[in-house]
């Protein structure tokens, strides 16, 4: 056997170490079997997702968060311009003045018409007056004209002025129905004038509403993920300015194989342990468990190969949780999902839950 020197030596010595060590990295990978009851799966945390959009076009003023901001439910964001939206308002409250005014005017048209109805109708009283008067005259008059004690020119005269004051009543009548087919037209115009002020009313809360739209507010509490656009941006109907994420509501996404999925029920206890903080261990509930698998086999017909279905669940994170360790929640990291099938089963050590002080 030949003899090798000292350098053959120490490749051979640490070709051994590397081996040793690459089998260790290998065996400390492996996951650990899970006690009856418990079942896990690989997820990702997510979290909802809210666009902050104009409603209506415009140019944006002043974008007041940056990326990565924490933000409160209610806070300013970002403002829109609205130099149109304020002319618009300018010329809707002018409009509203000009139907109030014209209510005004109308209301005064229904009075006038009233007083010329109880004028009319005084006019009226007068001339039936005149005309009982001219009647009794008459038939005095062609009384006497049988007993020859008077002038026959007498009784036409008495006659004229009695159907000339008939003629004028017959007139004041129509003047009064005439006054109050003019208080009906004055009162519908009064009506138009209050709808005229309701749409110069509705306009100008419309308006007034699209102002308060075009200061962007922040719906809950979350952070800033991104800056979509950039001041002095023009934006369609519906533009995103900043996408943010609702740091109380927090989950992962795993899934689990149908035998396991199918013991899960919705508010399940279960474990979160993040690759990036394994030394932390974060309390969960399932939230939610598909009603279809999201991935199969091309062929399901045997009972091993229905095994094999992966239905998609979420572990959700307790909000107020969430809240008092809110700066150290983050999207998108990788771990491992933990769920314990049977209440009356311990939590295994390595489970229990542990969170950063």
């Amino acid at each position: 056997m030949p003899k090798l020197n000292k350098g053959q030596l120490l490749a051979i010595a640490i070709g051994v170490v590397g081996i040793g060590a690459a089998l260790f990295a290998w065996q400390s990978l492996q996951k650990k079997d899970l006690p009856d009851g418990f079942a896990s799966g690989n997820g990702r945390i997510e979290a909802v997702e809210i666009d902050i959009a104009a409603k209506t076009a415009g140019r944006i003023e002043e974008i007041l968060v940056d990326e990565g901001d924490f933000v409160t439910a209610g806070q300013v964001l970002a403002k829109m311009d609205t130099a149109v939206l304020e002319a618009q308002r300018r010329e809707a409250r002018a409009r509203l003045r000009q139907a109030q005014n014209a209510i005004e005017t109308a209301r005064s048209q229904v009075t006038q018409r009233q007083s010329e109805r109880a004028a009319g109708q005084a006019v009226v009283v007068q001339h039936q007056a005149e005309v009982e008067a001219a009647k009794r005259r008459l038939a005095r008059s062609e009384a006497l004209l049988t007993d020859q004690a008077i002038a026959a020119q007498q009784v036409d005269d008495d006659r004229t002025a009695f159907l000339s004051a008939r003629a004028a009543f017959r007139a004041a009548e129509a003047e009064v129905v005439a006054a109050d087919a003019a208080i009906v037209t004055a009162r519908s115009q009064v009506i138009g004038a209050e709808s005229d002020v309701e749409a110069a009313q509705a306009a100008l809360e419309r308006i007034e509403a699209d102002l308060d739209d075009s200061v962007l507010k922040s719906p809950r509490e979350g952070r800033v993920q991104y800056r979509v656009a950039q001041p002095g941006e023009v934006l369609a109907s519906g533009g995103t300015v900043l996408n943010m994420i609702d740091l109380t509501d927090v989950y992962m996404t795993f899934f689990l194989p149908t035998k396991a999925a199918g013991r899960v029920a919705l508010g399940t206890e279960a474990r979160l342990v993040l690759d990036a903080a394994p030394q932390y261990v974060v309390p969960a509930e399932i939230s939610f468990v598909a009603d279809e698998a999201q991935f199969t086999p091309k062929t399901v017909e045997t009972t091993e190969e229905r095994l094999k279905l992966m239905f998609r669940v979420k572990a959700r994170i307790d909000p107020a949780l969430l809240r008092r360790h809110l700066r150290q929640v983050k999207t998108g990291l990788p771990g491992m999902a933990y769920v314990r099938f049977d209440s009356t089963v311990d939590w295994p050590p390595e489970l229990q839950t542990r969170l950063p002080q």
